[in-house]
């Protein structure tokens, strides 16, 4: 890994359910801006609740649930957890091919109205509006 400004940024985040059982995602995001991650994560901290957390559907990342290999438990909920960013030479491998800029903006989108919850029991997925970010 280089510290070159142009580097792109790794977005670390998992699900955590409430037995502390975790699985882990993580997305690469071409960084064209040449942000610093210090910069960035401070923007995350600000875009999710207060405890790090966010709908990962509501922008565009693979949901890694226990669950979505089964039925859900009374263990599951519905928010995934920001874990860290870090810069890497690695390609970018986001689908959607957003640069890390444009994620940020998404998740500020996102988080302004509310993260849409939703009750992993229910087949419908029915979402519910649920929590804000907590400015820091």
């Amino acid at each position: 890994m280089t510290n070159s400004r142009s580097s792109n940024i790794k977005f670390i985040y998992l699900y955590r359910d409430a037995s502390n059982y975790k699985n882990w995602g993580e997305v690469i995001f071409s960084n064209p801006a040449g942000l610093q991650p210090q910069e960035i994560e401070g923007y995350f901290h600000r875009c999710f609740t207060g405890d790090d957390t966010f709908i990962a559907s509501q922008v565009r990342l693979p949901e890694v649930f226990f669950y979505d290999c089964g039925e859900p438990t009374i263990d599951d909920h519905c928010f995934h957890e920001f874990s860290s960013i870090e810069a890497t030479d690695l390609p970018a491998t986001d689908k959607f091919r957003r640069s890390i800029l444009e994620f940020v903006r998404e998740c500020a989108n996102a988080a302004a109205p509310g993260w849409l919850g939703f009750d992993p029991q229910r087949p419908d997925r029915r979402f519910i509006a649920c929590a804000r970010a907590v400015p820091r």
